[in-house]
């Protein structure tokens, strides 16, 4: 049916040419003898059967071709063989590009500025942070450096995150000590730890992965903020880090005892911005990024990451690191 939809004009010019040489015959041609009349009709009819067949083949064969092309993820009208308005799809195709290569400038320069603004803002968020223990008053200066250290850690997560989104990225893959990640992450995220009261376990034995050192340790600070984020009302709270394995695969693993992850959503915790739903009751700010972020890097860096939760009981995340040594060469 789609094939007559789209061929009928030629047929339909066919049947009339045939029938009106039929009309002309009979009405204008009487004493001719219907027996030419037939064996024209019949010359016409298998000339009309052969021209649909091989119509028909060489529809058949543009489509099995246009499918094959439509797999591919490259521009393909101006591969295709000629067909009906390819410079208007083609003028198209160029505007397109011509916008999508506008867009993306832009976009590179919006990177490129928010970048310098996270830089610049560093400097005088350092010496707030230097200025604030000269305060007198440990209650002002407590409060005043943990909004510090908040807007540090903000900067510090906008400026990374501008980074990945750019497709200039370049991983720095290389040897590197887990437990160095480790305690660098811990480092980032000490005062808010020591705020909130954590208990922390770290078992991360002598393993070395070939990796981005800063952007795993990027990836174990969302790990450790989600801990402390839905830690919960326990009196008791831990953060257990520990390794895994060795040789071809290595795995870390985070666990905290807090609120937990529903079976039901654990399935799109790396999902961009998604925050669930059921146990925030409006009390976290989440942004539903860091998860997403984390799994990406992590993803563009080789490794995997996995979770598993009992909620109300803990939820455990185990970053796998396999033999990827060949990215040293």
């Amino acid at each position: 049916m789609t094939y007559l939809r789209k061929r009928w004009k030629p047929y339909f010019l066919c049947g009339a040419m045939f029938l009106s040489f039929n009309l002309y015959f009979i009405l204008l041609m009487r004493e001719r003898g219907t027996k030419y009349l037939w064996y024209l009709d019949i010359l016409l009819l298998l000339f009309l059967f052969l021209f649909g067949a091989g119509d028909f083949y060489l529809y058949r064969k543009e489509k099995r071709q246009m499918r094959q092309l439509l797999l591919e993820e490259d521009e393909i009208a101006g591969r295709m063989e000629a067909f009906e308005n390819q410079e208007i799809a083609l003028h198209d195709a160029e505007i397109l590009r011509r916008r999508l290569e506008e867009a993306f400038q832009e976009n590179c320069e919006l990177q490129d500025y928010v970048a310098k603004w996270c830089h610049e803002f560093k400097i005088p968020l350092a010496a707030g942070l230097l200025m604030v223990e000269k305060l007198p008053e440990a209650g002002s200066r407590q409060a005043l450096r943990e909004q510090l250290e908040k807007m540090n850690r903000q900067i510090r997560s906008m400026l990374l995150g501008c980074r990945l989104q750019s497709s200039l990225v370049d991983f720095q893959i290389k040897r590197t000590d887990l437990e160095e990640c480790v305690r660098a992450s811990i480092r980032n995220n000490q005062f808010f730890l020591i705020q909130e009261g954590f208990e922390l376990d770290v078992r991360v034995e002598e393993r070395c992965v070939y990796t981005d050192p800063q952007w795993l340790v990027y990836v174990l600070d969302q790990l450790i903020d989600n801990a402390m984020k839905y830690a919960g009302e326990k009196p008791q709270k831990k953060l257990r880090l520990w390794t895994e394995g060795g040789g071809e695969e290595v795995r870390l693993l985070v666990e905290d005892c807090g609120e937990g992850i529903m079976q039901s959503e654990i399935r799109r915790i790396y999902e961009k911005g998604f925050t669930g739903g059921s146990h925030h009751n409006g009390r976290y700010r989440s942004t539903g990024m860091g998860l997403y972020m984390a799994e990406k890097i992590l993803r563009r860096l080789g490794h995997e990451i996995t979770a598993e939760s009992e909620y109300g009981v803990y939820t455990r995340f185990r970053i796998t690191f396999r033999s990827n040594d060949f990215f040293s060469l």
